[in-house]
């Protein structure tokens, strides 16, 4: 069995997540590995756990909250690509 790091449960289907800089960590659920490892939105401080969006080397949950911060460049930030089906 293996510990999971963020609450300590010894559980038998814990799993690893291996970073790209070859880090490995272990958790017990995904929620754990939300909590240590999902990057949090500068804007509204929520984890992103989507896909996010990401302008000038910074992290925000949606497009609203990078064009609330990051101006002009924000301004050009969507969170769909084209229009909405009729």
């Amino acid at each position: 069995m293996a510990t999971c790091e963020v609450c300590g449960n010894d559980y038998w289907m814990a799993f690893e997540v291996r970073t790209v800089n070859g880090a490995t960590h272990t958790f017990d659920s995904f929620e754990c590995a939300i909590q240590k490892m999902a990057p949090i939105c500068e804007h509204c401080q929520t984890k992103i756990v989507g896909h996010g969006v990401e302008v000038s080397g910074r992290f925000f949950c949606c497009a609203h909250c990078a064009r609330a911060v990051e101006g002009s460049q924000g301004a050009e930030v969507r969170d769909a690509v084209g229009a909405r089906p009729a």
